[in-house]
């Protein structure tokens, strides 16, 4: 991706997580039941303990920089960044509703170019964000100079698409919809990252050693399938992009589908639907 290529997609993220910031906040608590295990285990990889400096990168509205303000207590420190001013918002007001303002501070800026102070961090993480920098390489040297030698950067990415049925749902059921790719092809995104020895090649070559690489199944509850397409429609973006040029009649019809096609991992007694999806969880060292 070209500077010019990146500078637009970025603006482009940033608009698009500023349009749903609400809609992570109304629905955090739904997704934070299923995917709490993942930032506990990414603070156990990146060996996060009382006391402990640690960046998280891409924190949306505040994980798993809270998981770790709560771990490090008053004798540590987290920073957590952002490209969106909106969802760094919400965070902070979490971070304060918690009683963590003087644990946490946050900062917006992307991986690839904010600025960081060199040889801090003992730890780095990222939960579901590093899939899309536009520039990776640039991104993870910028996360390597501000560690210190023998911190760690953990961070969890999505599986392949058939995996994550969390996401591919959706996007599957658009495409075939509306008879468009169902992703850009060279665009950063969900499953980009989804395999291992990409994975390990991006992270050795930014200098990172004893990379270890796991699997983990995530599981995200909603009540009804209706409820499922509801939060894709207050958190997903992209979605609204998809559905841009299509009549409100259309578009409540392709999200009928998309309810129709949830409603498939329903359970028979209950109806509340369980998606259950792969994530990896990575950890590298400097």
């Amino acid at each position: 991706m070209s500077i010019l290529d990146s500078k637009q997609y970025k603006e482009i993220q940033r608009q698009g997580w500023a349009s749903v910031a609400e809609g992570w906040e109304k629905w955090w608590k739904t997704i934070e039941v299923g995917a709490d295990k993942v930032s506990r285990r990414l603070l156990e990889l990146a060996e996060i303990k009382s006391g402990s400096r640690v960046l998280d990168i891409a924190t949306g509205i505040g994980e798993p920089a809270i998981t770790a303000a709560r771990k490090v207590g008053s004798s540590g420190r987290v920073l957590a960044t952002d490209i969106s001013p909106q969802m760094l918002y919400i965070a902070k007001q979490r971070a304060i509703s918690l009683g963590l303002q003087h644990v946490i501070e946050f900062k917006e800026g992307d991986a690839e170019t904010i600025n960081l102070p060199a040889s801090t961090f003992d730890a780095v993480l990222c939960r579901w964000g590093l899939m899309f920098l536009p520039d990776l390489r640039t991104g993870l040297s910028n996360i390597y100079g501000s560690l210190v030698n023998g911190g760690h950067l953990a961070f969890a990415v999505w599986s392949s698409s058939e995996k994550v049925p969390f996401i591919s749902l959706v996007i599957n059921t658009v495409s075939k919809e509306t008879h468009k790719p169902a992703l850009p092809t060279g665009i950063p995104g969900p499953f980009i990252l989804a395999d291992e020895n990409v994975i390990k090649d991006f992270l050795t070559k930014s200098g990172f050693g004893d990379v270890i690489i796991e699997k983990m199944a995530v599981t995200f509850t909603f009540d009804t399938a209706e409820a499922f397409t509801s939060y894709q429609w207050d958190t997903a973006f992209p979605l609204h992009s998809m559905l841009a040029n299509e009549t409100q009649v259309r578009r409540e019809e392709i999200l009928k589908s998309v309810t129709e096609a949830a409603r498939k991992y329903a359970n028979h007694n209950t109806g509340s639907v369980n998606l259950t999806n792969e994530a990896i969880c990575v950890v590298g060292t400097k």
